[in-house]
């Protein structure tokens, strides 16, 4: 199956590189040989396993969904993805959590953080501090219910309801958070107070939808993804080989690929299989969202 899915998957990742928005997160995996390798290796060289994934939204609205696993994070993996990009483009939209490993090296991206993330930190300190926790995420609920009226809207027109209706609400937040610390109103090591700080250090990346056309709010759509790959994982448990943990990938990204621009996967594979010659000559007939296929080409001659 992996024979006939790579050429395609291959000509996807190209597709992926000039994408305009990159949803990009980890979750961990075992992968027994490098299980192996540790023995191995020093303790300052890198030990862990994990699975990246990413989301890519295109000018033409499809989602391009991909997975890799091994020893690199997802920040590191996007910078090989982005390789190939093309040179003219601008720089395109990343969206993560705030951790280091989320970074970049290589190619320039607008950097967005995740505001759900940011929420997070609130809803796990909310029985300690519930006055001021619902300070915040009431601002952030409003935030959402801005956004969910947005839908069918062009990404400036979002941008521009956001600025006049989320902006006066982001803002009255900040002004609300800096005068906890200048009103010494909160301590600074306390949970509060550092999850405080969190939306401060991260605020401008935490609201790029205020000054970003078509920024996501969350990284919300990549966790999403990366949970089909922690249903796998439980089944599975683990990939033997790192060749193993590559094949994997290759299947996983055309499958949600396919679930995520509404196709049926199961007729989807078995039409990469039938067609497997063709699809190998014209990968871009057989892109999970091509419908305008040839007839079963390998099939027929079959018969």
């Amino acid at each position: 199956m992996a024979n006939a899915a790579l050429p395609v998957y291959l000509h996807l990742r190209e597709l992926a590189a000039d994408g305009k928005l990159f949803q990009i997160d980890d979750t961990g995996v075992k992968i027994l040989s490098c299980l192996e390798e540790n023995k191995d290796r020093k303790e300052t060289e890198r030990q862990g396993t994990h699975t990246s994934g990413i989301v890519v939204k295109d000018e033409e609205g499809r989602r391009i969904a991909l997975y890799q696993s091994g020893r690199k994070h997802a920040g590191e993996n996007l910078d090989d993805w982005l390789e190939k990009r093309n040179p003219a483009l601008g720089a395109p939209m990343k969206m993560s959590d705030a951790a280091a490993l989320n970074g970049k090296k290589k190619t320039p991206t607008v950097d967005l953080n995740c505001l759900a993330h940011g929420r997070g930190k609130f809803k796990e300190i909310e029985e300690n501090f519930p006055l001021e926790c619902r300070q915040v995420l009431e601002a952030i609920r409003k935030v959402y219910e801005n956004d969910a009226r947005t839908v069918g809207m062009s990404d400036q027109e979002r941008l521009e309801d956001h600025q006049a209706k989320s902006g006066p609400v982001m803002g009255a937040l900040r002004d609300w958070m800096e005068e906890q610390f200048k009103e010494k109103k909160v301590e600074p090591n306390s949970g509060l107070g550092k999850a405080l700080q969190y939306m401060r250090n991260h605020w401008s990346k935490l609201t790029g939808f205020l000054h970003v056309p078509g920024a996501p709010l969350d990284n919300n759509e990549v966790e999403r993804a990366l949970k089909r790959f922690v249903l796998f994982r439980k089944n599975s448990l683990f990939y033997k080989t790192e060749h193993g943990a590559t094949i994997g990938g290759i299947l996983m990204s055309l499958i949600e690929s396919c679930r995520l621009n509404k196709g049926n996967v199961f007729e989807y594979l078995l039409t990469l299989m039938r067609n497997k010659a063709e699809a190998r000559r014209n990968p871009g007939l057989y892109l999970p969202w091509n419908d305008q296929r040839g007839g079963d080409t390998d099939a027929a001659r079959a018969v």
